[in-house]
């Protein structure tokens, strides 16, 4: 290994943030096993090898640790050697004791050198994979941003910040395409995604997405429910502040959520500040998750008035609140009544409005409708 090998070593140890000494050992542990593959175990006796690697020079050197035996007692070269040539290496040495013999091999360099380049691949591998696993786990259910680079069989690759992410099927959006997600042109604004989980394999462990083993694996949603919540914190500057508060998020990704906010201000309106002037700052978030409808109702801590304007934009008529003791703990249920010419508007397409909204007030919700009363009558 020559110098221009050294000094390389050293950028990449610094580059990557590989402790060098620890590099070193690594490299003098992996040659040290080469050298006992070369000399194999010579009778009963394992030769003790140790390698010595001139950090400047890039000289190595190897040494069996030999033990000093009597002159006709040798039988094993490798590991053996007669007091009487050990003298000749140190003259105070006797029987028993050990000496280090030098016995590095003809043209070892080129061994040693690739031994060297192995070991300081693997340790980058190891550097980069702590270095992702590091990054990406303190900020684990937080916004990240990315751009797709692929689709594969498990779903899509996306780029992140220094590594590569994987969106499952099961966190896309059903109705976004990959060109979608992708955009049609280069130099778009990258997409949010929900960082939902790393996992940090060892070198050992085959990764579930198919790639070489060990490293550290970034999954991603664009499903999750508290990607609508953390797109909402990033635009609306009340809610950074603490102000408002997002009480509670009902989401069927792709198609429509539901969010409920509270002011501790009470001279400030959550919704108003959901919404923002002339709608600015939920179209940023609707944009985001290309048209998924966004309902942002006020939260309120009676029931009644909760559910009210969690089946908004429908009109309700009447709530009967019912609380049922089970094995399995506290039922409740919400009898509403809506008027019949809004029934439809109440529970939504496919059950969709009032099933978001039991969702997201935790009331189970039974919507019956009332016809209109006619002129002079009242209920």
């Amino acid at each position: 290994m020559n110098q221009d090998f050294m000094l390389a070593i050293d950028q990449i140890a610094k580059s990557k943030g590989i402790n060098r000494d620890k590099l070193f050992d690594a490299i003098r542990q992996s040659i040290e096993a080469a050298c006992k593959k070369h000399f194999g175990n010579v009778g009963p006796v394992k030769p003790v090898i140790r390698v010595d690697i001139n950090e400047q020079t890039g000289d190595v050197k190897v040494y069996s640790v030999k033990r000093v035996v009597e002159d006709e007692d040798v039988l094993v070269d490798i590991a053996e050697i007669s007091v009487s040539d050990a003298k000749k290496i140190n003259p105070i040495i006797d029987v028993d004791d050990v000496v280090d013999v030098e016995i590095t091999p003809r043209n070892f360099g080129r061994i040693a050198a690739q031994n060297a380049k192995q070991v300081v691949i693997q340790k980058i591998k190891e550097a980069e994979r702590e270095m992702v696993y590091n990054e990406y786990s303190v900020r684990l259910n937080d916004l990240v941003k990315g751009q797709v680079l692929r689709k594969d069989k498990n779903g899509f690759i996306i780029q992140l910040d220094h590594t590569e992410a994987s969106l499952p099927l099961t966190e896309s959006i059903p109705n976004e395409t990959f060109e979608d997600i992708m955009g049609e042109q280069e130099g778009l604004p990258q997409k949010a995604f929900y960082l939902l989980n790393v996992k940090d394999f060892n070198k050992n462990e085959q990764r579930p997405d198919g790639k070489q083993k060990g490293g550290a694996q970034v999954i991603v949603s664009r499903t999750h429910p508290d990607l609508v919540k953390r797109l909402f914190e990033q635009e609306v500057v009340e809610i950074k502040e603490g102000t408002v508060v997002i009480k509670s998020i009902a989401r069927e990704a792709g198609s429509r959520t539901k969010i409920a906010v509270h002011s501790n201000d009470p001279n400030v309106d959550p919704v108003g500040a959901c919404v923002g002037e002339k709608g600015k700052r939920i179209s940023l978030v609707v944009e985001e998750l290309n048209g998924e409808k966004i309902d942002v109702v006020r939260w309120s801590e009676e029931p009644k008035e909760f559910i009210e304007a969690a089946l908004s934009p429908a009109k309700v008529l009447e709530v009967a609140l019912e609380e049922t003791e089970t094995e399995r703990g506290t039922e409740r249920s919400a009898k509403v009544i809506v008027p019949e010419n809004i029934l439809t508007l109440a529970i939504g397409k496919g059950g969709q409005n009032v099933r978001l909204a039991a969702k997201l007030t935790g009331w189970k919700i039974d919507i019956k409708s009332q016809p209109e009363p006619s002129e002079g009558e009242e209920f």
